[in-house]
């Protein structure tokens, strides 16, 4: 166990400043009280504080008080929206108030410090790399099957506005999530071995399959992509990119000199992907096969 030679702290009372307390207060309401009882420790008549329960009510403290930042959107209407800005506990400066605490040996009052967390994506970035269209694809659906279009609709959901900077690797798998009942999915029809089954997040592969089409038009790197056992009907033979949960991915590289940007939507019975960049990227596109109806 981690120890400091300083004097002792104590967790969670109530947000009473009595004698030998100090009182944590988020925005001027008390959420917290420590006192010096509970974490000292006491050797050989040497004060000695255990920072591993320091940095558990610093957990603690932080779960409460954290405001995760959001990336600026480009919405339906193609307006952006705002990024926002997110918070932290600063744990070096809350570290060094507490240490002053129990050094001074007195009562005192200590609004939580925090730290501001920036999102990666800020209205800047997103308007230069809305300019450029660098690829695209689509692939049409049957409009009555409600639960794999919804499906569809959730895993493009997942990936629209995604931003993919250079050097970064975009895997389906992990920017989507995996596909249960609890984030919406419902069953539909997948194909498992060659053969038609039901299974959460039926029709997500047309998404995988869409993206994949549409990154290769831009001429991104693609690192894994893997076909079904048998062909599907909205994209050409071996043009799919099958995906499931801890199984296959698509994975692909963004080896250009630009962030890039993935737009995907529904427009009636039509899934279309397309990837944007800013006007100064360079790039090679591909051209890629559709359908022939």
């Amino acid at each position: 166990m981690n120890f400091t030679w300083i004097l002792g702290l104590l967790i969670l009372s109530q947000p009473v400043n009595t004698h030998n307390q100090l009182l944590i207060t988020n925005n001027g309401h008390p959420i917290w009280s420590i006192d010096r009882a509970n974490f000292s420790i006491n050797s050989s008549g040497l004060p000695i504080m255990n920072t591993e329960k320091l940095n558990q009510l610093m957990n603690q403290i932080d779960q409460k008080v954290s405001k995760t930042p959001k990336n600026a959107i480009i919405d339906k209407n193609g307006n952006i929206i705002p990024e926002q800005v997110g918070y932290r506990l600063n744990r070096e400066f809350f570290t060094e108030k507490v240490f002053s605490y129990f050094f001074n040996n007195e009562s005192t009052n200590l609004e939580v410090p925090l730290q501001v967390v920036y999102p990666s994506v800020d209205s800047e970035i997103l308007g230069t790399i809305r300019s450029e269209k660098i690829g695209e694809y689509i692939t049409t659906f049957n409009s009555k099957n409600r639960e794999r279009n919804h499906n569809i609709y959730l895993a493009a959901k997942a990936i629209n506005n995604f931003v993919l900077f250079p050097g970064e690797t975009f895997s389906f798998n992990q920017v989507v999530g995996e596909r249960t009942a609890g984030k919406g999915y419902l069953p539909a029809t997948v194909i498992i071995k060659g053969e038609l089954s039901e299974d959460f997040g039926g029709g997500i592969c047309q998404v995988s399959s869409t993206l994949f089409n549409a990154i290769d038009n831009a001429g991104l790197t693609v690192i894994h992509r893997y076909s079904h056992s048998r062909e599907v009907s909205y994209v050409p033979p071996r043009r799919d990119a099958t995906v499931s949960w801890n199984g296959p991915d698509l994975i692909f590289k963004n080896e250009y000199n630009q962030p890039i940007l993935i737009q995907a939507k529904m427009l009636r019975n039509k899934l279309k992907v397309e990837i944007y960049s800013s006007d100064v990227i360079t790039y090679k596109p591909k051209r890629v096969p559709y359908l022939r109806y």
